[in-house]
């Protein structure tokens, strides 16, 4: 498998954690030296591994933010 580079350049929230000690967090972050986006997956305690995620850029983020302010939770 190819090695990914990647910068976590703003972490904006821990969402949850397991009882391994990953989390689930949103972070703005660079792949391969690529502009940042916004991404949801989760984290080994030291950013070290990481399991499958998705990315958003940034109006891929406000139209999801709006899908969520319409649910009722």
């Amino acid at each position: 498998m190819a090695n990914i580079k990647y910068e976590i350049k703003e972490h904006i929230g821990l969402i949850s954690e397991s009882s391994r000690g990953w989390t689930k967090e949103l972070n703005l972050v660079s792949w391969n030296d690529r502009e940042s986006k916004y991404d949801l997956r989760d984290w080994a305690s030291e950013h070290e591994k990481m399991g499958k995620g998705i990315t958003f850029n940034k109006e891929e983020l406000k139209k999801l933010r709006d899908i969520l302010n319409e649910l009722s939770l």
